[in-house]
């Protein structure tokens, strides 16, 4: 089987043998499922964290600012080294890496050593893009695309599956304990891909433009930095919206970059490409609507109960955890039957689907959140939404994409989603901010439903770029 041509040289792809293909597919299962994991645990800790270490909640929200932060600009880097002969070293650096990171979690140091085990495990959130590659160079065609949205789903929901579990962990052990988890299982992780990991076809080179990743970090970082400083938008405004104006100059000075860069970190002019840029932007809009709804369900289950604001649960950490059930379990669902419809529905138009469904999980929980099973129902919905659409996405990319450039081009698209996602919490947390009146800790129940209908609206933008993606492919296969 040959590879796409790389500068003018047919690239040999190297398919494993079945026994071996065997292997390899749970253990690229099993390293973007630990990555996601272990990146999120900051999110059910934040509070411990600020118990544990005496700081306040703003700086405790650093330990999961600064994964998605690494993440954010590890994962164009990683994507490029993937795209070379190095792959397999690159894999294993990086997961020894994230193994450093979660040793320096555990370790009974200061509050500073704690943020930088975060970043080290955050960096781990850019292999998924290169498991991507993986399967795509080592899988028959049919077998890879399947793979291919799982791997999308897993990095998904294993939000869902770490969530519950550190926060369990926490309450029985502290923070450490749950830290502990992240150690166990990213040294599994390191293990298996040493085991498994296959070396990358011959033919390929990749150079990272080191001014492009400078450029681009400082970018992300003050895009990451204003998602999470709430009380910087509603206390100085000014200020914010300067430093937005920044970082808008800064992508473009990137953009720039990559354009005359013989050797981009991101391919700008693929990125150009009607199909890559519609779905990135669906991407984008959709990220902001389901890290959204994930946000207020989770937030509206651990209100106190009786706090005399018409609303609540009064969930432990663990228990509201356990609402992230449904929404792993079918978000897996919908990843396994997704490959299964496509051979009968255009991704694009899977894309347009999911949004939908989940724009139904906003419409649920804006009329109906007074049980806790209306709650569990919500996300599920939103799981369900959120699995096919992860599932879809790699489809309506890889489609345009030479093989050489798996792991580069999704990586964008993975940057894409973390943006989305950062600035969904951020939209989120203002609303409810904007909601909470005087005096009052927790925001009136109208916000929750302001939210919900600001969902609905990005769900249907989203929604609306899917469906013109699906009309440009069919007048371009049926001129």
């Amino acid at each position: 089987m040959t590879g796409q041509p790389v500068g003018g040289v047919a690239v040999k792809a190297f398919p494993v043998a079945r026994s071996e293909a065997r292997l390899l597919v749970p253990a690229l299962m099993f390293i973007a499922l630990v990555v996601a994991a272990v990146a999120s645990l900051g999110t059910p800790l934040i509070t411990s964290v600020a118990t544990s270490f005496h700081v306040s909640l703003g700086s405790a929200q650093w330990t999961l600012t600064v994964a998605l932060l690494s993440g954010a600009v590890a994962t164009p880097v990683l994507g490029r080294l993937g795209a070379g002969p190095h792959r397999r070293a690159t894999i294993l650096a990086t997961l020894a890496v994230v193994v450093a990171g979660s040793a320096l979690t555990v370790l009974p140091l200061s509050f500073a050593w704690l943020l930088a085990g975060r970043a080290a495990q955050g960096v781990g959130l850019g292999l998924t893009a290169l498991m991507m590659g993986v399967a795509r160079d080592h899988l028959p065609e049919e077998r890879s695309a399947a793979v291919i949205a799982l791997i999308s789903v897993v990095s998904i929901i294993g939000a869902g599956v770490g969530y519950p579990l550190a926060a369990l962990l926490a309450e029985l052990g502290g923070v450490r304990a749950a830290y502990g988890l992240g150690l166990v299982v990213t040294a599994a992780a390191l293990l298996t891909a040493w085991r498994s990991m296959p070396e990358a076809p011959e033919g390929r080179s990749a150079h990272v433009d080191v001014a492009g990743a400078v450029v681009l970090a400082a970018a992300l970082l003050l895009v990451l930095f204003l998602a999470g400083e709430r009380n910087l938008w509603s206390r100085h405004l000014a200020v914010a919206a300067g430093l937005a104006v920044v970082a808008v100059v800064l992508l473009c000075v990137w953009a720039v970059i990559e354009l005359r860069s013989t050797t981009p970190l991101v391919d700008v002019r693929a990125v150009r490409h009607p199909a890559v840029a519609g779905a990135n932007l669906a991407m984008f809009v959709g990220g902001i609507g389901m890290y959204l709804l994930l946000t207020l369900i989770t937030r509206y289950a651990q209100t106190p109960h009786g706090a005399g604001y018409g609303y609540g649960f009064g969930l432990t950490t663990f228990v509201a955890g356990l609402v992230l059930i449904p929404f792993s379990v079918l978000g897996f669902v919908a990843g396994k039957l997704t490959p299964r419809v496509r051979t009968r529905i255009a991704d694009p138009l899977l894309l347009a689907g999911s949004a939908v469904v989940v724009g139904g999980g906003f419409a649920l929980f804006a009329a109906a959140r007074s049980d806790l099973a209306e709650l569990f129902a919500a996300m599920g919905v939103l799981g369900f939404g959120v699995g096919g659409f992860s599932a879809a996405m790699p489809g309506v990319i890889l489609a345009v994409t030479p093989k050489s450039e798996t792991s580069s081009a999704m990586s964008f698209n993975y940057v894409v989603r973390s943006v989305g996602y950062s600035l969904g919490s951020a939209i989120g947390g203002l609303i409810l901010a904007a909601g909470t009146g005087p005096g009052h800790l927790f925001p009136d129940d109208s916000a929750y439903t302001t939210a919900a209908l600001v969902g609905i609206g990005a769900m249907a933008i989203t929604t609306l770029t899917s469906l013109a993606l699906a009309r440009r492919r069919s007048s371009e296969t049926n001129p």
